[in-house]
């Protein structure tokens, strides 16, 4: 989720402007069936940790998934990762995801983690971006791709306006050399 001034975060890491309501639970609900792993950097994990593991009478459906499906934590600093089915990878990031990406099964997700986002798509390992825009300005924030060292040319697959204002704009990443760039 990102605000239409291009924010993920504000200023102090608040979230508390995700624009979340019934519709967008479904969505969730959605593309978590779409997943086989969940993919976290370690400020990501940790919020997700200490949040999805209560919060089955918040939104069940959304809860059930996110604390069921295969999790991997990437960090330097953690020493484990004890919430259910996750494993913790400190060593070569971009080696292990490829790995992960070639073996069967659903699609691998990044949620939030902006840093693992551009080193992954610095890695050309990024297959679609799902960005959500919220009908919000924050005026000061985090950008998503800060960090991001070359320009990164993305075509538009589609978008999906929301009732809330909310609208879900897939982009596919076309990188350089890559046969899927046409």
């Amino acid at each position: 989720m990102v605000s239409l001034d291009g924010f993920f975060e504000g200023p102090n890491r608040e979230l508390d402007w995700h624009n979340v309501d019934d519709e967008f639970t479904e969505f969730a609900v959605e593309q978590l069936d779409e997943i086989g792993v969940l993919l976290f950097g370690r400020v990501t994990y940790e919020g997700m940790v200490s949040y999805w593991p209560n919060a089955s009478a918040d939104a069940p459906a959304v809860a059930d998934r996110m604390n069921s499906k295969p999790k991997v934590v990437v960090s330097t600093t953690l020493d484990e990762a004890d919430w259910n089915n996750a494993r913790l990878v400190t060593g070569n990031v971009i080696e292990e995801v490829a790995r992960l990406k070639r073996e069967p099964g659903d699609d691998l997700a990044i949620f939030g983690s902006s840093e693992l986002t551009v080193s992954m798509l610095e890695a050309g390992l990024v297959d679609e971006l799902r960005i959500m825009v919220n009908p919000i300005l924050l005026g000061e924030g985090r950008t998503l791709f800060d960090g991001l060292v070359d320009d990164l040319e993305l075509t538009l697959e589609r978008t999906r306006p929301f009732e809330n204002g909310n609208v879900l704009h897939c982009y596919r990443p076309a990188y350089r050399g890559d046969e899927r760039t046409g």
